[in-house]
């Protein structure tokens, strides 16, 4: 009975599947990018992974109060909450015991946006909010910078570098991922003129990621071929635009989502090092 009432899927897992690729982008390019795997980047792991999970649970308890779900999932969501918060909290001591508490002033913007989006959860909002969620990858992007660190065993400007690449192309991947969603809703593919309006921000995001990082590699700020995998995101998203979604279900939208930023942060890696 106890197991029945506690170990319910939808409480302790986030159900939006394709948010986790930007929470393990960041920590992978971080880690790579260090070049080092240190004893304190478990618990950075496990801080980061434990936090965003929370998430869900304390999603479902703001519903439960504001009267947006039954109350039998109240206990799982207690106790799911209270696990996470722990086992964080855990990961966190042993961050400030490998010498790296400095890190914990990246929780600070984490902790408004969470707040933030439980006050949007409880005044039935937090649906379609392209702009919260453009800043809340900036968060995550947190990560990027944060492994980098722990890494390189302290501070390093490069750390901040990272988290600005890995953000713009969060922004950019969520830009895209709305314009799909709007596209599945036409009736039919529409005109070249309408392909266009509907996709000019998308276009605007990866063509100034694309340029920006293009020009940073060529002066030799930035690696010389960190930009193949921006080049990879506009050509997906230009595709995009002329190849409108209708009809898909979100399910095809997500999964080619997914294989996108994959490759995206596999390409990142590989050429960050080149």
């Amino acid at each position: 009975m106890a197991k029945r009432i506690l170990f319910r899927k939808h409480v302790a897992i986030p159900q939006d599947h394709g948010s986790w690729v930007f929470l393990l982008s960041p920590l992978l390019i971080g880690i790579f990018a260090s070049g080092t795997f240190a004893p304190a980047s478990l618990n950075l792991v496990i801080a980061a992974m434990t936090a965003f999970m929370l998430r869900q649970p304390a999603t479902t308890l703001i519903k439960i109060y504001s009267g947006r779900r039954s109350r039998d999932d109240l206990s799982a969501a207690r106790f799911w909450f209270l696990a996470y918060a722990v086992v964080a909290l855990i990961a966190l001591l042993g961050l400030i015991l490998n010498g790296f508490g400095d890190l914990l002033f990246l929780a600070a913007p984490g902790m408004v946006i969470f707040a933030w989006h439980l006050w949007l959860v409880g005044k039935r909002e937090e649906r379609r909010q392209i702009n919260v969620e453009i800043i809340a990858t900036g968060v995550l992007s947190l990560a990027a910078p944060a492994a980098y660190w722990v890494g390189v065993g302290g501070y390093d400007p490069a750390g901040w570098w990272l988290w600005g690449l890995v953000w713009f192309q969060s922004a950019a991947s969520i830009v895209y991922a709305y314009l799909r969603l709007e596209q599945r809703e036409q009736a039919q593919g529409p005109e070249r003129s309408e392909m266009w309006r509907m996709g000019w921000r998308a276009a605007l995001y990866t063509s100034f990621n694309l340029a920006a990082v293009l020009t940073l590699g060529l002066i030799n700020v930035l690696p010389s071929l960190l930009f193949l995998p921006y080049l990879l995101q506009w050509l997906e998203t230009m595709w995009g635009i002329t190849h409108p979604a209708a009809g898909w279900k979100p399910t095809r939208i997500g999964i080619r989502q997914l294989i996108v930023s994959t490759l995206w942060t596999v390409l990142f890696i590989a050429t960050w090092s080149a």
